[in-house]
């Protein structure tokens, strides 16, 4: 059905105001075809955007090799075709099917499609990057669309947001599990188990979860609706990956982890709206190579990092420590010694290399702002100590109020929070010296005054960025799940003790401005030369796709002397 786009927002957990009639937002008829219509049942997308180019995105169901033809226009009626061409595609590239058209103007919006024989996709609109002056930017940043546990109502809602006018996904845009794995009980009672039904592995595999979750009708909105700005996570390959392995790979029953990762990558390469690396002026870039630059006008920069395949070091985890945890001693030297080594990577020296030219570029250009695309959360998140607080019911005393499946997480977060260890060594949290790496390369290009737009928590965050010295390092937005739940809640501590957690990281951890693990959306980050503004918006439900985006929460950000602060 076609739903009427969502209010605009007025004020704090209000639903959000109307659209004005003649709104961009309803030039395009959001509609997600039915999965057993025509050959694009997958929709269209955009994505991958400069001042001049932009790539696009679809898949035929069919069979055999075929050609596509693909047309990019600048009104809705095709009357002004500003490109054309003809796309083959077939089995090689599971029937997908993608063109970077070339010789657009900047800051353009224009309309899109793609023909097989007498079949029309639905239309997309796309945007190139801004030139020149720009006043204004919107940013809808999201992540974690977990297809079973829920509808992707969020995408929707970012579809209908007229203040829209890119979309940054931070990663775990698919997962891996099978429907013997992690949200399975929710998928069966709505209908939306993973497709295919075991661990997906293979390059086939990774195909067909692509394919599933690209049948969501809110995904085909958005796509449809905005062009797309992506950078890689975990769930894309495995849980947890690192340069060596997964935490979510078995080689015994899984096989080679290069081979799977190989296979990720490359379904990931053909399901997305991204650049393949011939389509780059960067000679030798390979697909696992995955960052990127764009400039907005005289705006902003935005930097994508790529943190799983590249560089990263294993993960350091806390059974290292067993038994110590409750040694002060025991767990400052982990910190120093085992944490804190040097030399554990996060990114590439090559990424490193392109980060600090966009930085130095976006600062001489005199762009005020500077926007890092980050997977995974940046900010300090050491655990207070919960129990001794009063807020997490000792999980050790006799009689403590938890069910079963709660009282394992209640006593790792309580043992986190006695050690006053980092909330999970996963994140920037685990890699300090890597974090105070890139501080020192923000800082020495210019731009101590980041905003790092982050998902991978299932959480909304505002957080205060501080180097090792204390020094700001900028401000971090964290978007929360599209349906992935919060930690806090996953865990079974219900509602009231969620909201006390959250309340205890609010008021304890320095860093940390505001957050909340109760609500799956997304934020929406607008830029103008002097402020911008960053707005939580959540959606009331993903187990039925009739819902209602409200706001959460909003900040103003503003610059200061010692870089940029919340308002």
């Amino acid at each position: 059905m076609i739903r009427t786009p969502f209010p605009m927002p007025i004020t704090r957990r209000t639903t959000l105001g109307s659209l004005a009639a003649g709104s961009a937002a309803l030039a395009l008829p959001h509609r997600a075809m039915a999965a057993g219509d025509g050959p694009f049942r997958h929709g269209v997308a955009s994505g991958d955007p400069d001042a001049n180019s932009v790539a696009l995105w679809t898949r035929v169901t069919t069979s055999g090799e075929v050609s596509l033809i693909g047309e990019i226009a600048e009104d809705l009626g095709f009357t002004r075709i500003a490109a054309r061409a003809e796309i083959a595609t077939g089995p090689d590239k599971d029937h997908t099917a993608k063109w970077l058209a070339r010789g657009l103007q900047p800051g353009q919006t224009y309309y899109y499609r793609f023909r097989l024989d007498s079949e029309i996709s639905p239309m997309g609109r796309a945007r190139t990057l801004p030139a020149g002056r720009l006043d204004r930017l919107g940013i809808a940043l999201a992540s974690c669309s977990n297809y079973a546990f829920g509808h992707f109502n969020a995408y929707e809602a970012i579809a209908h947001d007229p203040t829209v006018d890119f979309v940054l996904h931070t990663g775990d845009y698919i997962y891996e599990y099978g429907q013997d794995g992690w949200g399975d009980e929710v998928a069966r009672a709505i209908g939306r188990r993973h497709d295919p039904a075991h661990e997906i592995v293979s390059l086939s595999d990774y195909r067909r979860r692509h394919a599933q979750y690209k049948t969501d009708a809110g995904s085909q909105a958005m796509h449809a609706a905005h062009t797309f700005i992506a950078c890689w996570d975990d769930h894309e390959s495995a849980n947890n990956p690192w340069t060596g392995g997964a935490q979510n790979h078995q080689p015994d029953r899984e096989g080679d982890w290069q081979a799977r990762r190989d296979a990720s990558i490359q379904a990931y390469f053909e399901w997305m709206p991204v650049r393949e690396p011939e389509w780059l002026a960067r000679p030798g870039m390979t697909r696992g190579q995955f960052w990127r630059s764009y400039s907005f006008g005289d705006l902003a920069t935005l930097v994508t990092l790529e943190t799983r395949h590249t560089a990263r070091a294993e993960q350091i985890d806390y059974a290292q420590l067993g038994k110590r945890m409750d040694n002060p001693n025991a767990v400052a030297a982990f910190r120093r010694d085992v944490l804190g080594a040097p030399g554990r990577h996060m990114i590439s020296p090559e990424c490193e290399a392109d980060l600090a030219r966009s930085l130095e570029q976006s600062v001489a250009g005199g762009q005020p702002w500077r926007l890092i695309g980050n997977a995974i959360p940046i900010a300090r998140t050491d655990v207070p100590d919960v129990v001794a607080l009063g807020i997490l019911p000792d999980p050790d005393a006799p009689g403590a109020p938890y069910t079963d499946s709660a009282l394992g997480n209640a006593k790792q977060l309580a043992a986190k929070g006695r050690a006053g260890l980092p909330f999970y060594p996963d994140t920037w949290d685990g890699y300090p010296w890597a974090r105070e790496r890139l501080y020192d390369l923000s800082r020495a290009a210019g731009a101590g005054d980041l905003i790092f737009l982050t998902g991978d928590s299932h959480s909304f965050w505002a957080n205060s960025l501080k180097d090792a010295t204390g020094r700001s390092a900028g401000i971090e937005l964290g978007t929360t799940g599209i349906t992935s739940p919060g930690d806090f809640v996953e865990s079974g501590f219900g509602d009231e003790l969620s909201r006390a957690l959250d309340q205890a990281f609010i008021d304890h951890i320095p860093e940390v401005t505001w957050t909340d693990n109760m609500h799956q959306g997304y934020v929406r980050l607008e830029l103008q030369p002097d402020a911008a503004e960053a707005t939580f918006i959540a959606v009331d439900t993903v187990r039925d796709t009739a819902f209602r985006p409200f706001i959460v929460n909003r900040f103003g950000i503003v610059p200061d002397s010692d870089g940029i602060r919340f308002t």
